[in-house]
């Protein structure tokens, strides 16, 4: 559905059916913004959708798009980039997660998992960041991950891409009115591992509320900052991990891993 042509700002959000992303969408409903939601399960997207609608008097396109599938991240592309139905926030949420480590996995499931953590976020940053240089304003947040300062298998490697691409971004993007962030969460409640098939692992304070993360990245959206780490003990992780050597990252990421 294509709602009516509003004043409001849009904000396009992928993996929006769950989660992070449905978070994201809630809260960005709640401050005044129309909604395009991305995900795969139409029934999922289109309960979010009506509950946002009624809930904040907000409207909400629904697209169907596994962003595996490149003609369907396309379609995606070519709404961000809808000179006239614009797009003002982006948030490149959609996740993949995965039971198995790189060489026991499959990897058409590795190369699924790449499409969608990295390729979808690389087309649509850069649908975005044509549209909205030109307009001369605009936010983009790219949903990357504390896992992408240690050293464990693939997820890792694609947050760890996540992170950089949206630095270098932020930097192409200085002085346009356009922003970029990257979020980089550690463990949060959500159905996330449930759906992977993934145990919760760690002691409960390392556990994140959803709520809390996503109103704290929408104020480092505010504020202009590039990368965002929410919760006061993995800013402290991520501290560390930037100085201690690599050598050590590795060895405790073997842990984690076993």
């Amino acid at each position: 559905m294509t709602p009516e042509r509003t004043t409001r700002p849009t904000a396009l959000v992928t993996g929006a059916s769950a989660g992070i992303g449905h978070e994201f969408a809630r809260q960005l409903a709640a401050r005044g913004h129309d909604l395009v939601l991305v995900a795969r399960d139409r029934a999922r997207l289109d309960a979010v959708a009506a509950e946002l609608t009624s809930r904040y008097a907000v409207s909400a396109e629904v697209l169907v798009a596994d962003l595996s599938d490149r003609a369907a991240l396309q379609a995606v592309a070519e709404r961000v980039a809808d000179t006239g139905r614009p797009v003002d926030v982006l948030v490149n949420n959609a996740g993949y997660g995965q039971r198995r480590s790189f060489l026991r996995n499959d990897v058409a499931v590795e190369e699924a998992a790449f499409d969608v953590l990295t390729r979808a976020v690389l087309v649509l940053s850069h649908a975005a960041g044509v549209a909205m240089r030109e307009r001369g304003r605009g936010r983009i947040v790219n949903v990357s991950s504390v896992a992408g300062f240690i050293a464990s298998g693939s997820y890792s490697a694609a947050k760890a891409w996540v992170t950089t691409f949206s630095e270098g971004l932020a930097s192409e993007l200085a002085g346009s009115g356009v922003t970029v962030t990257a979020l980089c969460p550690g463990f949060t409640n959500t159905e996330f591992q449930e759906r992977a098939g993934i145990s919760k692992p760690g002691p409960a304070f390392l556990w994140l509320d959803p709520v809390e993360l996503v109103s704290d990245c929408l104020d480092d959206v505010d504020k202009g900052r590039v990368v965002s780490v929410p919760g006061l003990q993995y800013k402290a992780i991520v501290g560390l991990l930037r100085v201690v050597p690599r050598s050590l990252v590795r060895s405790r990421a073997r842990l984690v891993r076993r």
